[in-house]
């Protein structure tokens, strides 16, 4: 109990942190006019309601799956926006969603993992913490991690407990989506400022490769937790520990390509060229995957709140504290495309199916578009 009293209030101490921060920081920088040089439009819009907790919506087998804060999952084609179903997982959600295209999973803020199969709950499981971070459903198993850093992995068809990895850790950990992705055959997952890799069928450590080095007088100043979304770039997984670094790893075979001190918040996109991240002041940096070396940097969005990037042909794509959503190219950082959405923060990522992109708002507004 004493160390589940000093987490929660080494939680409360970093949120009050992160407020005070707030409250200096300036304004949002005005937008430049823009001539658009790529075409694009809205093509559909749902809504699902104030958003409360950190939405992951995946797209999968050409649909989006989203859940709304009051427990209700959808989906919906990506396309055309219409409904293909929708589930309920009896309770307001702190972490989702997780899918595979089949099984979806979301957990509730009483720390209830749900498992649904077209909509239907088939299983749900208490777990002792609270959870962040989107399950990851993937091999027929559904993979947890607590905000203690606890991973635990499920059978998804009967939710049955696989097993569980757990280290002794820091006390003060970052109550934000940390990474849990696949690569290959191996799952990795966020250990403080520790990228691990896990044999997902025994939960055994593969490797670990430290993205940053936490530096700081105190627990607060130290937090370097690796944040999601992390990317992926064939055999490179790149990603941000929390106000600390940008970095990459050779995830074959777990060793440090390299690594670059950077603040930031959020996490981070790449592709074969580039890794472009915003920092704590929403500087966007392009860095070459390959090696590190800087391509470019851009400041025209200076406190606006990004969000996290998703790349996509050639172009980062942020949304901002207004709701809009910008196309950067990924050769110079030049603004190529910007649309509306209702004027609350984007949140969340951006997220692709086929070539419609969506983007959520904290309102809860769900929009798709089509650049062209």
């Amino acid at each position: 109990m004493k160390g589940l009293t000093r987490l929660a209030l080494a939680l409360m101490v970093a949120a009050l942190a992160a407020c005070a921060s707030k409250s200096t920081r300036p304004g949002p920088t005005v937008l430049e006019e823009l001539t658009p040089t790529i075409a694009g439009r809205q093509v559909w819009t749902q809504s699902i309601g104030t958003l409360k907790f950190p939405l992951s919506i995946v797209a999968a087998g050409g649909n989006f799956i989203a859940a709304s804060d009051d427990g209700t999952v959808y989906a919906w084609r990506a396309d055309t926006g219409q409904e293909v179903w929708r589930g309920q997982a009896d309770g307001r959600l702190s972490a989702g969603v997780g899918s595979d295209g089949r099984f979806v999973s979301v957990v509730t803020r009483d720390n209830q993992l749900v498992t649904l199969d077209a909509g239907k709950e088939i299983w749900r499981k208490q777990l002792p913490a609270r959870v962040s971070s989107a399950p990851l459903v993937a091999g027929e198993r559904v993979f947890v991690m607590s905000v203690d850093r606890v991973v635990q992995a499920f059978d998804a068809i009967d939710g049955r407990k696989l097993w569980s990895f757990q280290r002794p850790g820091d006390a003060l950990t970052l109550s934000q989506p940390g990474v849990v992705m696949a690569f290959k055959d191996t799952l990795l997952v966020g250990q403080g400022a520790k990228l691990t890799g896990l044999d997902p069928l025994r939960g055994t450590v593969r490797w670990e490769v430290s993205l940053a080095s936490p530096r700081g007088t105190n627990e607060i100043e130290r937090l370097a937790d690796l944040v999601a979304p992390a990317a992926r770039v064939g055999d490179s997984v790149c990603a941000r520990a929390f106000q600390a670094a940008v970095a990459c790893v050779n995830a074959e075979r777990g060793s440090l390509a390299w690594t670059r001190n950077v603040g930031g918040l959020q996490g981070v996109a790449a592709d074969a060229d580039v890794t472009v991240a915003a920092d704590a002041s929403d500087r966007i940096t392009a860095w070459r995957t390959a090696s590190g070396e800087v391509a470019w940097s851009v400041e025209k969005l200076l406190y606006r709140n990004l969000s996290s990037p998703l790349i996509v042909n050639k172009m980062a794509v942020f949304g901002d504290v207004e709701g809009y959503v910008h196309w950067l190219s990924t050769a110079d950082g030049s603004f190529k495309l910007r649309l509306p959405t209702d004027g609350s923060p984007v949140v969340g990522t951006p997220v692709l199916s086929g070539t419609t992109l969506l983007v959520t708002t904290h309102n809860g507004g769900l929009f798709a578009f089509r650049p062209e």
